[in-house]
Protein backbone atom coordinates (compact mmCIF):
# COMPACT_ATOMS: atom_id res chain seq x y z
CA UNK A 1 0.00 0.00 0.00
CA UNK A 2 1.40 3.37 -0.99
CA UNK A 3 1.29 6.46 1.17
CA UNK A 4 -0.90 8.31 -1.33
CA UNK A 5 -3.77 5.80 -1.07
CA UNK A 6 -4.14 6.19 2.71
CA UNK A 7 -6.46 9.22 2.93
CA UNK A 8 -8.57 7.97 0.02
CA UNK A 9 -9.41 4.73 1.86
CA UNK A 10 -11.88 6.60 4.05
CA UNK A 11 -13.09 9.35 1.73
CA UNK A 12 -16.36 7.86 0.43
CA UNK A 13 -17.36 6.05 3.63
CA UNK A 14 -16.42 9.11 5.71
CA UNK A 15 -18.55 11.34 3.51
CA UNK A 16 -21.40 8.83 3.78
CA UNK A 17 -21.10 8.79 7.57
CA UNK A 18 -21.09 12.58 7.63
CA UNK A 19 -24.22 12.79 5.42
CA UNK A 20 -25.95 10.11 7.51
CA UNK A 21 -25.15 12.00 10.70
CA UNK A 22 -26.40 15.30 9.26
CA UNK A 23 -29.58 13.65 7.99
CA UNK A 24 -30.23 12.00 11.36
CA UNK A 25 -29.70 15.31 13.18
CA UNK A 26 -32.08 17.09 10.79
CA UNK A 27 -34.78 14.44 11.25
CA UNK A 28 -34.41 14.44 15.05
CA UNK A 29 -34.37 18.26 15.25
CA UNK A 30 -37.43 18.57 13.03
CA UNK A 31 -39.31 15.94 15.02
CA UNK A 32 -38.46 17.38 18.43
CA UNK A 33 -38.51 21.12 17.67
CA UNK A 34 -40.81 21.33 14.64
CA UNK A 35 -43.03 22.24 12.96
CA UNK A 36 -41.39 25.57 12.31
CA UNK A 37 -44.04 27.15 10.07
CA UNK A 38 -47.31 28.33 11.67
CA UNK A 39 -50.20 26.00 10.91
CA UNK A 40 -53.90 26.96 10.70
CA UNK A 41 -56.15 25.82 13.50
CA UNK A 42 -58.44 22.83 13.09
CA UNK A 43 -61.45 25.13 12.94
CA UNK A 44 -59.92 27.15 10.11
CA UNK A 45 -59.05 23.97 8.22
CA UNK A 46 -62.55 22.52 8.62
CA UNK A 47 -64.14 25.84 7.63
CA UNK A 48 -61.99 26.12 4.50
CA UNK A 49 -62.76 22.51 3.58
CA UNK A 50 -66.49 23.08 3.99
CA UNK A 51 -66.30 26.23 1.85
CA UNK A 52 -64.36 24.34 -0.84
CA UNK A 53 -66.97 21.56 -0.87
CA UNK A 54 -69.78 24.10 -1.20
CA UNK A 55 -68.01 26.00 -4.00
CA UNK A 56 -67.25 22.75 -5.82
CA UNK A 57 -70.89 21.65 -5.61
CA UNK A 58 -72.10 25.03 -6.94
CA UNK A 59 -69.63 24.85 -9.84
CA UNK A 60 -70.71 21.29 -10.66
CA UNK A 61 -74.40 22.27 -10.66
CA UNK A 62 -73.71 25.24 -12.94
CA UNK A 63 -71.56 23.10 -15.24
CA UNK A 64 -68.46 25.23 -14.73
CA UNK A 65 -65.01 23.62 -14.92
CA UNK A 66 -63.04 23.06 -11.75
CA UNK A 67 -60.12 25.45 -11.20
CA UNK A 68 -56.61 24.11 -11.63
CA UNK A 69 -55.10 22.98 -8.32
CA UNK A 70 -52.46 25.24 -6.86
CA UNK A 71 -49.06 23.63 -6.35
CA UNK A 72 -47.98 23.19 -2.76
CA UNK A 73 -45.33 25.66 -1.68
CA UNK A 74 -41.99 24.77 -0.18
CA UNK A 75 -41.85 25.86 3.45
CA UNK A 76 -39.23 25.08 6.07
CA UNK A 77 -41.03 21.97 7.31
CA UNK A 78 -41.42 20.44 3.87
CA UNK A 79 -37.77 21.13 3.05
CA UNK A 80 -36.59 19.47 6.27
CA UNK A 81 -38.90 16.49 5.75
CA UNK A 82 -37.36 16.02 2.31
CA UNK A 83 -33.70 16.77 3.01
CA UNK A 84 -33.34 14.35 5.94
CA UNK A 85 -34.25 11.16 4.03
CA UNK A 86 -32.29 12.33 0.97
CA UNK A 87 -29.18 12.63 3.13
CA UNK A 88 -29.95 9.22 4.64
CA UNK A 89 -30.32 7.61 1.22
CA UNK A 90 -27.10 9.29 0.08
CA UNK A 91 -25.31 7.87 3.12
CA UNK A 92 -26.58 4.38 2.28
CA UNK A 93 -25.46 4.69 -1.33
CA UNK A 94 -22.02 6.01 -0.36
CA UNK A 95 -21.65 3.29 2.27
CA UNK A 96 -22.47 0.57 -0.26
CA UNK A 97 -20.10 2.16 -2.77
CA UNK A 98 -17.34 2.17 -0.17
CA UNK A 99 -17.98 -1.56 0.45
CA UNK A 100 -17.56 -2.18 -3.28
CA UNK A 101 -14.37 -0.10 -3.41
CA UNK A 102 -13.04 -2.00 -0.36
CA UNK A 103 -12.70 0.98 1.94
CA UNK A 104 -12.71 0.60 5.70
CA UNK A 105 -15.56 -1.83 6.47
CA UNK A 106 -16.44 -0.37 9.87
CA UNK A 107 -16.81 3.16 8.55
CA UNK A 108 -18.80 1.90 5.56
CA UNK A 109 -21.11 -0.06 7.88
CA UNK A 110 -21.52 3.04 10.03
CA UNK A 111 -22.45 5.06 6.94
CA UNK A 112 -25.11 2.53 5.89
CA UNK A 113 -26.40 2.26 9.48
CA UNK A 114 -26.71 6.01 9.95
CA UNK A 115 -28.54 6.35 6.63
CA UNK A 116 -30.92 3.53 7.51
CA UNK A 117 -31.54 5.00 10.97
CA UNK A 118 -32.31 8.38 9.42
CA UNK A 119 -34.94 6.96 7.08
CA UNK A 120 -36.23 4.46 9.64
CA UNK A 121 -36.66 7.05 12.38
CA UNK A 122 -38.73 9.30 10.16
CA UNK A 123 -40.89 6.41 8.94
CA UNK A 124 -41.34 5.14 12.50
CA UNK A 125 -42.36 8.51 13.93
CA UNK A 126 -44.86 9.19 11.12
CA UNK A 127 -46.33 5.70 11.54
CA UNK A 128 -46.76 6.23 15.28
CA UNK A 129 -48.35 9.65 14.71
CA UNK A 130 -50.79 8.25 12.13
CA UNK A 131 -51.77 5.33 14.38
CA UNK A 132 -52.31 7.68 17.31
CA UNK A 133 -54.45 9.96 15.11
CA UNK A 134 -56.59 7.05 13.93
CA UNK A 135 -57.09 5.87 17.51
CA UNK A 136 -58.03 9.41 18.60
CA UNK A 137 -60.43 9.81 15.67
CA UNK A 138 -62.05 6.46 16.47
CA UNK A 139 -62.46 7.49 20.11
CA UNK A 140 -64.05 10.79 19.09
CA UNK A 141 -66.46 9.04 16.71
CA UNK A 142 -67.42 6.46 19.34
CA UNK A 143 -68.22 9.20 21.85
CA UNK A 144 -69.78 11.70 19.46
CA UNK A 145 -73.17 11.63 21.16
CA UNK A 146 -71.60 12.35 24.55
CA UNK A 147 -69.50 15.16 23.07
CA UNK A 148 -72.37 16.87 21.23
CA UNK A 149 -75.19 15.82 23.52
CA UNK A 150 -78.44 14.12 22.59
CA UNK A 151 -80.08 15.42 19.43
CA UNK A 152 -83.78 14.93 18.78
CA UNK A 153 -84.27 16.19 15.29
Amino acid sequence: MSASSGPRRHLISGLGALLGTLGFLIVIAHFSAGPFEPKPTIGQTIGETAADIRNSAVRALKGQPAPKPEPAGWDTDRILQTVGPILGASAIILGLLSFVLREDRKLAAMSVSLGAMTIGFQLFTWTVIIIAGVILLGYILMNLTQILGEWNG
